[in-house]
């Protein structure tokens, strides 16, 4: 019970701003990060991962100042980082889609072990032998690799986790970790090791060249590297889901090129995943033109080489901010609406900077393009990780980094082919002249592309079409979704007795307050009048219970709670999710991804708002609540429950702590009265804004009864 005081303090304190806001605060952002970063096999990946990108990030620049050296003769110093890039891109186009296959089809450990050390080996081979050819082969080699390792990391992650929605605050730290820390990293690194000859007062050449043999064997090590961790210390990455062990078998019958044609197939027949293969390609095409056309844009605006650098620090500007917003608007929004409305937002931004007649508008447009950016890339990585299928997850990791690097590719080559085929002219717009060259149309004609492409994918994602696109974002950026006007509080304990109680009492000081209430029917009442009326039929197990558990919440959530959060009253409701699911969960003979999943189907993924949870020790609570029926089976003694409820207690301890933006802990030691006054103490600051002028009549879907 200790350990959840600290999740109460926080929510005293931080909740009644967040409740509005929508978002987390600083405290539970860390929070969040911390609880994913606390599982040992995610937190070695991420070490991993660490290795991987400074390796990443160092060949660019130790490639490119070895080819430097060894193609002094042929002329090529010029076309050295495009050589070297150009050669990394390559393999997207072609390796990306077998990565697909074999991330779904093998052990994906194994996959990343042999990766990582063939990288390894080349790098080495490239200090071996020391001829341009060959180090142009290597890297197109290493690019191959990396196309392979890249779908087999990404679709292990969500397996690594304990729970879906930790999947966002794992692809937040691969990103930071990516696109920060080792990118800091590698070009300090390399600056160190380019740094030797200075430090040794050393000029010749030869020297100068050892170093960047030196820079590129590094580089190498730290591939063998991660190929060692990643054999010994995460065996994890072997594990699959239940659903993809059962296809294996089958799936060890078919080929690659049917694996890759079913892959295909599945991202075309479901609606989900096409939608976000729309998006992508909208939003890569995008990105391609603003690549494309970037430094004759900042031309146009009667900038050089600062303007050029000012534009590229407002896009990753905007692009953190918006990654690290993303939670935020993801708590008033679902992922499948908030990807395609970003993208939507992100072509709109685009349009006003092929638009702007200043540099500082620019740079403000500029940003927002980035923040849509990163809202809608961290978006789509969420929604592969969470809700497609483990046995086809690799398959599309694959599929968006093929498509990232065609469209990209394309897209970069074909807009300064536009670009010259328009005329450059100069008008006059409020008294200032502005260069309106090919750059403008051409970005104009992008923001359109995506802001349209993002319509379509939104209207493909979407699961609840009744809400104009335009209310929607609106209201997410108000604080809330316009879709969910209510707010939805619920009970959670261990027993009927204590969350019973406490509803209610709850609900009616909201109603002394001024408030207008629903108090939900019990579920589990709920559940006894079901089972009474199934008397015939003999439920054993805790599957069949699960199901009769859901079936009940599911009619509950369509008839009472729904309707009351639309007409936007506040709706009370004991043991709506969380009890029910620690005590399923608690029994061990059902996993409890099989639970949620039929839970989110049940209530169709309707959260609380807040969540009470009272916590009390199973050695306080009273010997007949302490041995309830559990599953129907009353307790043959007293006490015979008492490990049961230590397990319920500590599941719902770990829900809290996993999410502290929901969870108001309350200390239920104590009588009905104390308890009362605690819950009242701690709830009532956080809905203070909503007081109504007048009371309404309390609204009473069904008299709960207090069970025994």
């Amino acid at each position: 019970m200790g350990g959840l005081q600290g999740v109460d303090n926080i929510q005293d304190s931080d909740n009644a701003g967040q409740l509005d806001s929508g978002g987390a605060g600083a405290a539970s952002a860390t929070h969040r990060l911390r609880s994913v970063l606390a599982i040992r096999p995610f937190r070695r990946l991420w070490g991993v991962t660490y290795l991987c990108s400074v390796g990443d990030w160092l060949s660019l620049l130790a490639l490119t100042g070895l080819v430097t050296k060894l193609a002094e003769g042929y002329g090529w110093e010029g076309f050295a980082l495009s050589a070297v890039v150009l050669t990394q891109l390559l393999p997207g186009i072609l390796f990306a889609p077998l990565g697909g296959v074999l991330a779904d089809r093998f052990d994906r450990r194994k996959v990343m072990v042999a990766c990582d050390l063939a990288r390894g080996g080349l790098f080495l081979s490239i200090a071996f032998v020391g001829a341009a050819w060959w180090l142009f082969i290597a890297n197109f080699l290493v690019g191959c690799c990396a196309m392979l390792w890249i779908p087999a990391k990404e679709s292990a992650v969500p397996n690594l986790l304990r729970r879906p929605d930790q999947v966002e605050s794992a692809n937040q730290l691969g990103l930071v970790m990516t696109y920060g820390i080792s990118t800091i990293s590698g070009f300090g690194l390399y600056a160190l090791i380019s740094g030797i000859p200075g430090y040794l007062h050393l000029t010749s050449d030869n020297v100068v060249f050892r170093v960047a043999i030196i820079a590129v064997v590094v580089n190498g090590l730290l591939y063998i590297t991660s190929a060692v961790l990643v054999a010994t210390r995460i065996p994890e990455l072997s594990g699959r889901a239940t659903a993809a062990k059962k296809k294996e078998s089958a799936e060890d019958k078919v080929g690659f090129f049917a694996m890759m044609r079913d892959g295909l197939r599945y991202a075309w027949r479901t609606p989900l995943v096409r939608g976000l293969v729309i998006g992508m390609i909208g939003a890569f095409a995008a990105a391609g033109a603003v690549i494309g056309c970037a430094k004759l844009y900042a031309l146009s605006l009667l900038g050089g080489d600062s303007a050029f650098a000012l534009l590229f620090i407002a896009v990753f500007i905007g692009l953190a901010s918006g990654m690290a917003l993303a939670p935020r608007f993801a708590r008033r929004l679902t992922y499948n609406r908030l990807f395609g409305l970003t993208i939507v937002c992100a072509g709109l931004s685009l349009v006003i900077v092929s638009l702007a007649p200043h540099l500082w508008i620019a740079l403000i447009a500029v940003a927002m393009v980035g923040a849509c950016a990163g809202i809608a890339f961290l978006t789509g990585l969420t929604i592969i990780g969470s809700q497609v299928e483990d046995s086809m997850r690799g398959r599309m990791v694959a599929l968006v980094q093929s498509l990232m690097k065609i469209i990209l590719g394309l897209s970069t080559v074909v807009t300064p082919l536009l670009v010259t085929v328009l005329k450059p002219r100069t008008i006059t717009l409020f008294n200032h002249p502005m260069n309106v060259d090919g750059t403008r149309p051409v970005m104009f004609g992008a923001g359109v592309l995506a802001a349209v492409v993002g319509l379509i994918a939104y209207r493909q994602m979407d699961n609840r079409r009744i809400e104009p696109i335009l209310s929607e974002l609106f209201a997410a950026i108000r604080g809330k979704s316009k879709s969910s006007a209510g707010l939805l509080i619920t009970v959670e304990g261990d027993t009927r007795q204590d969350t019973s109680v406490q509803a209610r009492r709850l609900a009616e000081a909201l109603r002394a307050e001024g408030h207008e209430v629903l108090l939900a029917s019990d579920p589990d009442l709920d559940e006894h009048r079901l089972r009474s009326m199934l008397s015939t039929v003999d439920l054993a197990g805790v599957r069949a219970h699960a199901l009769v558990a859901a079936a009940v919440r599911a009619d509950v959530v369509e008839r009472e709670v729904r309707p009351a959060l639309e007409s936007g009253a506040l709706v009370v409701m004991e043991r709506y999710v969380d009890s029910p699911l620690a005590h399923f969960s608690a029994v061990g003979s059902v996993q409890p991804a099989e639970v949620e999943g039929l839970v989110d189907w049940a209530t169709g993924r309707l959260r609380p708002d807040v969540t009470i949870l009272l916590d009390r020790s199973p050695v306080t609570m009273p010997v007949d609540a302490l041995n309830e029926t559990v599953f129907g089976k009353p307790a043959k003694r007293p006490f015979d429950n008492i490990e049961h409820h230590w397990r319920v207690q500590r599941l719902l301890t770990e829900m809290a702590s996993a999410d502290p933006d929901r969870y108001v802990v309350v200390d239920a030691d104590g009588t009905e009265d104390e308890v009362a006054e605690r819950v009242r103490a701690a709830v009532l600051p956080l809905f203070a804004e909503r007081r109504v002028p007048e009371a309404p009549q309390p609204v009473e879907a069904q008299p709960v009864v207090e069970s025994s």
